[in-house]
């Protein structure tokens, strides 16, 4: 059963254009399952007014979510997401690489070689499975 698409835990950062926080919140949400095939999006007026922002900046994020192929939308009926299961995995492991490829340069740039990275990241896994 469809639902409505929460932007609830979206909180706008400075340092990126708002419009690409919004399509990388929903695009976290395929990729962790929360968002899935059919759910609605809140009317452009209503988010807009939720977030605080523009409403040609709600409009510019569905516009490049429409043109992705990741949203539809149809005169005076809701906006909706549009996907493919292979497109959700396809968007998670983009994700996935982006993330891990930012940490290693980070790693990389703080000195770390390969093994203490590694070394690094397990201890942190391993917090992560401990903590509730």
């Amino acid at each position: 059963m469809a639902g409505l698409v929460s932007f609830d835990g979206l909180r706008l950062e400075d340092g990126m254009p708002i419009y690409l926080q919004i399509i990388r919140f929903l695009e976290r949400g395929i990729a962790a399952g929360a968002v899935r095939d059919g759910d609605e999006l809140p009317s452009r007026r209503v988010l807009s007014a939720r977030l605080g922002v523009n409403p040609n900046t709600i409009q510019k994020a569905f516009r490049v979510l429409e043109e992705d192929g990741l949203v539809t939308s149809r005169a005076g009926a809701k906006s909706e997401i549009s996907l493919a299961p292979e497109r959700a995995e396809a968007i998670r492991r983009r994700l996935l690489e982006e993330e891990a490829a930012a940490l290693a340069r980070a790693l990389k740039q703080m000195g770390l070689d390969r093994d203490q990275a590694a070394a690094l990241v397990r201890q942190l896994w391993d917090r992560q499975e401990e903590s509730p």
